[in-house]
């Protein structure tokens, strides 16, 4: 029997498989099925055959419009011819088989030929499930399709329900872990909240509003922590709390509780002494509860404990005194030193014009001490103050303590026994020398005047690892303690010691700035000092100074004098806006030697500079009216015309001038000091090196 008669015998039984074909269910999961052949006509015919609601047939005529249409869709079944052109049956299987999506697709043949074993045997083994021959019965390959299209919506469905479970179970883990960090957060925030109130100063409790007493419920333990007491000890005794009130603070807390139900809440600060019998200062921050009604029910309070605090109060009100006491001594220095700078320098001219007449120089000698007891009274006062600027040299205090301690032991007198404990291998430490020395024989006269009946001076030297503190820093120091035997201070005056011009002493006995200048000077050397003192049971000062790296330098002996003029004819030009003090300046220079040119201000100075020539020396005052101050003129030499020394002068330090290399002389200054000073510079390898070759240059010109 021909194709032609098959083909034939399949269209006459379409009609009767429309009759007795089955309607789906409604809504059923969408199938594709793709039909394969090279005759347009049976592909008519089969997917006429398979038609149905939720059934798409996909159709191809060759295998590479099949193997297109695979790449593309997913199919519940596939129909494939075996004898077609270029690629047959058996390979478009193989290819579909090897695709993974594709692999598990039921693949039917259809075939009028190749009925044998063997050619099954190969349709099979190219991954054919079934085999349809043809003329084909309408009812057998619709029943054996709807096989395979109700199995593949029987899985998809599956498939679908378990993606659907898969999105259910993924969106219950991410709600149950959302709620699980919700929670965690939770927890740690409770957490963070309970360290942090137990690591603060606060104790939270409640109190009955029909107590006459004030008996405290406290709700967490860090009451203990912060008094010594456990929460039961302030419900035995109806007036345990009020009892432990310092007495100048009870009266006024009292008289503040019994206004705490009109006004509903109040706030107490008092003093407390504690399980330790040490007084610590409290904020006691109090409230009315009230209920539903507007009743009062119970008080809510807090306590803070806020002694540190107040401790720093008391240093930033100490600090803010000195730095009052420092910008008046400030303000004053500069003019009061220009003053002292003109009455010493005229009595040092004075002095040399005197020589033999011995009754008027010893009247000029004593003005000098005078003058120069001043002049050391400002200086003092300005390094107390912590605005003059340290000659720092790193120092051995182990070479320094015994010549200072035989001077101790010459000043305080026989009734007090002086002695030095010194430890092995002290550090080396950089302070002004002279401020050290004046710092501690102040110490040493404090303790004499302490010890009215004689006593002992004890002072130790140690070396010291101090852990970083809340009121001081940490570091390595040298400690130097100053104790007495002596009558000792009371906490009133302890807290005040430091204090400029507080005093203890009789009216004319004392200024008050003694102890004050130790601090400031101690300060400003980057240490801190402590003080220990009880009533009749002596006191003891420690000093705390960094210890420096530097090897100690070693004293020299540079006192000799300047007895004729050096000058030799050498240009200096004085730059000073005081006209007195610039006419001392001029005749001191005068009488060593040099010739002088004078400036007022610093911008007249940099104009003569440029139209003069010769000038090897500029002696300038550091603050001076108009746009350049000394400090800008002398780096304006620097860069111009480094073969000119400069030398600075001033009555005032600021904090805020930057000196660094700059050579500088304090007034008052005596007219040896400025000698020894401009004779250093000119001696200086570089001064003699630049002022040679300055000459070498004038020569060649010339």
């Amino acid at each position: 029997m021909t194709d032609d008669v098959r083909r034939g015998e399949l269209s006459q039984g379409l009609d009767e498989f429309h009759l007795v074909s089955a309607r789906p269910p409604s809504d059923p999961i969408p199938a594709k099925i793709l039909v394969v052949d090279d005759d347009p006509r049976n592909l008519i015919a089969v997917e006429e055959v398979l038609r149905s609601p939720g059934v798409e047939v996909v159709t191809a005529d060759s295998g590479e419009g099949a193997l297109r249409h695979v790449l593309k869709d997913d199919f519940a079944v596939i129909l494939l011819d075996v004898q077609m052109p270029r690629l047959d049956g058996y390979e478009v299987a193989s290819l579909i088989r090897n695709r993974p999506r594709s692999s598990r697709v039921p693949i039917l043949f259809l075939t009028a030929f190749n009925k044998d074993d063997m050619h099954v045997f190969k349709g099979y083994s190219a991954g054919a499930v079934d085999y349809v021959f043809k003329p084909i019965e309408p009812l057998i390959l619709k029943s054996k399709v709807d096989i395979f299209v109700d199995l593949y919506r029987k899985t998809e469905e599956i498939r679908r329900q378990a993606e659907q479970e898969r999105r259910l179970l993924m969106d219950n883990l991410h709600v149950r872990s959302e709620k699980l960090k919700a929670e965690q957060a939770l927890r740690r925030r409770e957490e963070h909240q309970s360290i942090v109130l137990k690591s603060l100063p606060i104790a939270l409790y409640t109190a009955s509003v029909e107590e006459d007493h004030r008996r405290l419920h406290f709700t967490n333990e860090s009451i203990e922590r912060i008094t010594g007491f456990r929460p039961e000890a302030f419900l035995e005794r109806p007036d345990f709390w009020a009892s432990r009130i310092n007495p100048e603070d009870r009266e006024r807390v009292l008289a503040q509780l019994r206004r705490l139900e009109e006004e509903g809440s109040v706030n107490l600060e008092y003093r407390w002494r504690c399980a330790d019998d040490v007084e610590r200062h409290f904020l006691d921050q109090t409230v009315l509860m009230r209920d539903e009604n507007g009743h009062p029910r119970e008080f809510f309070g807090m306590w803070f404990d806020i002694t540190e605090s107040k401790q720093m109060e008391q240093n930033l009100l100490h600090a803010s005194k000195l730095e009052a006491v420092g910008r008046l001594t400030g303000g004053i220095a500069h003019d009061f030193n220009n003053m002292l700078s003109v009455v010493i320098g005229n009595l040092d001219l004075l002095k040399k014009s005197i020589q033999g007449n011995e009754k008027a120089e010893r009247r000029v000698r004593m003005a000098l001490e005078s003058a120069q007891h001043c002049a050391d009274l400002t200086y003092r006062l300005l390094t107390f103050s912590r605005r003059q600027a340290l000659q720092v040299s790193t120092i051995d205090v182990t070479s320094l303590m015994p010549s200072l301690l035989e001077l101790m032991r010459r000043t305080l007198g026989e009734q007090v026994n002086a002695s030095l404990h010194l430890e092995d291998g002290i550090w080396p430490i950089q302070v002004d020398r002279a401020q050290l020395e004046a710092a501690l024989l102040n110490l040493a006269v404090n303790a004499r005047d302490a010890m009215p009946n004689g006593g002992d001076l004890t002072i130790c030297v140690k070396n010291q690892l101090v852990e970083e503190g809340k009121s001081a820093r940490g570091g390595e120091f040298v400690v130097i303690s100053v104790s007495d035997t002596g009558i000792g201070m009371p906490p009133e005056v302890l807290e005040k010691v430091f204090e400029p011009f507080f005093t203890t002493k009789e009216s004319g006995k004392g200024t008050g700035l003694g102890l004050s200048m130790v601090y400031g000077f101690v300060q400003q050397c980057q240490g801190h000092v402590e003080v220990e003192s009880e009533p009749n049971a002596g006191t003891t000062i420690r000093i705390f100074l960094p210890r420096s790296h530097d090897a100690a330098e070693r004293p020299e002996d540079n006192q000799s004098a300047i007895a004729h003029p050096f000058g030799n004819g050498r240009m200096v030009l004085v730059v000073e806006d005081n006209p007195a003090v610039r006419q001392v300046a001029l005749s001191t220079l005068h009488s060593l030697g040099f010739k002088v040119m004078e400036a007022e201000t610093g911008d007249e100075a940099a104009r003569l500079l440029k139209s003069k020539k010769g000038i090897k020396l500029v002696l300038s005052d550091v603050r001076m009216p108009g746009a350049l101050s000394g400090i800008d003129l002398a780096r304006l030499i620097q860069k111009e015309q480094p073969e000119v020394q400069v030398l600075l002068t001033t009555g005032y330090f600021d904090g805020e001038d930057k000196l660094e290399d700059l050579n500088l002389l304090y007034k008052p200054y005596r007219a040896s000091d400025l000698a020894e000073k401009i004779q250093s510079l000119m001696s200086t390898p570089q001064g003699v090196e630049l002022e040679n070759a300055a000459m070498s240059q004038a020569a060649a010109v010339a």
